[in-house]
């Protein structure tokens, strides 16, 4: 018979996992350990770290198939080991970094006062994430930053190529960021011309990136807000990891400002984390839990729950195109 027990302790033994994760993202080990196999105290010395302490988090590392150990005390990286380094093709290391930041923690563990409450432990302590936390803790804002990059990469090939951009003619991205969704579209389908749509203090930033990747007469980047107004006229209009930030009155807001700017025969694409209706595991539940300690109103939302969304808005839940890593397009288009 199953224990019933054990998914209990899996969870709290998850907590364990993560920070042994966290010790190696934050001392570098992947980067140094991808010059060959070392002793605890030879890469102790190269992250300055205590050797007896990083080798019992090396054994738990091992455990969990990171490292491998080749001889007594001795560890070799393997590959998943691997996408810690920081110059791995997405690596992961921004995004364990992020999630052990120490505001971030505290937002974690003080989820049952949030739930009690029903308002942010988070936000009441720190202010809100983008304008209050990152502002007075500009690293915590970098390694965001470094880690919404390294999550936008995969997103960004699976949109510009499982979605049909033929008959797009130009995509408003609204609040891209740099831009780097809207780069792999323009990449990937020369029939579309771009814009990237961002606050002021971001556009300098998605210019400079726009340049370099050579797209810079294919896409226009124009500064705002999104509560206020978008650029008007596009047949389709993007917004990744956007409506998931916000609360369903504000999400309506903006879903309608879009909804007053696009074409009649336009649509709009939300690239999204999607929550299965049912009772299945799903990242979008974990993200979820994130959202709810650290947003204070953002949430992940079902498909039933962005089709009543959308539909507050002037718009109807058309099709999803599933993407990668739990993902998906949420295409909507005007009632």
């Amino acid at each position: 018979m199953d224990d019933p027990q054990a998914p209990i302790w899996d969870a709290i033994g998850g907590v364990s996992r993560f920070a042994a994760l966290a010790v190696m993202a934050e001392l570098g080990c992947a980067d140094h350990l991808h010059e060959g196999p070392m002793s605890a105290d030879e890469l102790a010395a190269r992250c300055g770290a205590a050797p007896a302490a990083l080798g019992r988090v090396l054994r738990q590392l091992a455990s969990m198939g990171i490292v491998t150990t080749t001889a007594p005390g001795v560890y070799r990286l393997t590959e998943a080991g691997a996408t810690l380094r920081s110059d791995a093709p997405d690596s992961m290391r921004p995004a364990v970094r992020m999630i052990a930041q120490e505001g971030f923690w505290y937002g974690l563990g003080s989820l049952p006062r949030t739930v009690r409450t029903g308002r942010s432990a988070f936000v009441e302590r720190f202010g809100p994430m983008y304008g209050g936390y990152f502002k007075e803790n500009p690293e915590a804002g970098r390694l965001f930053d470094d880690y919404m990059v390294a999550r936008a990469r995969p997103f960004a090939e699976a949109v510009a190529s499982r979605y049909d951009f033929s008959g797009v003619r130009t995509l408003v991205d609204v609040a891209g960021g740099k831009g780097h969704v809207l780069a792999a579209v323009l990449n990937s389908h020369s029939n579309v011309r771009g814009i990237l749509f961002d606050l002021e203090q971001v556009v300098p930033g998605a210019r400079e990136f726009f340049a370099e990747a050579g797209l810079e007469d294919r896409c226009e980047c124009v500064s705002g807000d999104f509560f206020a107004s978008v650029p008007a006229g596009a047949d389709a209009y993007m917004l990744g990891s956007v409506i998931h930030n916000w609360s369903d009155e504000d999400a309506v807001r903006i879903l309608r400002n879009v909804r007053e700017a696009m074409t009649d025969d336009g649509r709009v694409l939300l690239v999204e984390m999607v929550v299965p209706d049912d009772d299945s595991p799903h990242i979008s539940k974990d993200v979820d839990m994130r959202m709810l300690a650290l947003f204070g109103d953002g949430m992940e939302r079902s498909t039933s729950e962005y089709g009543e969304l959308l539909g507050k808005a002037g718009l109807r839940l058309n099709r999803q195109v599933e993407l990668t890593a739990g993902a998906s397009i949420v295409e909507a288009l005007p009632i």
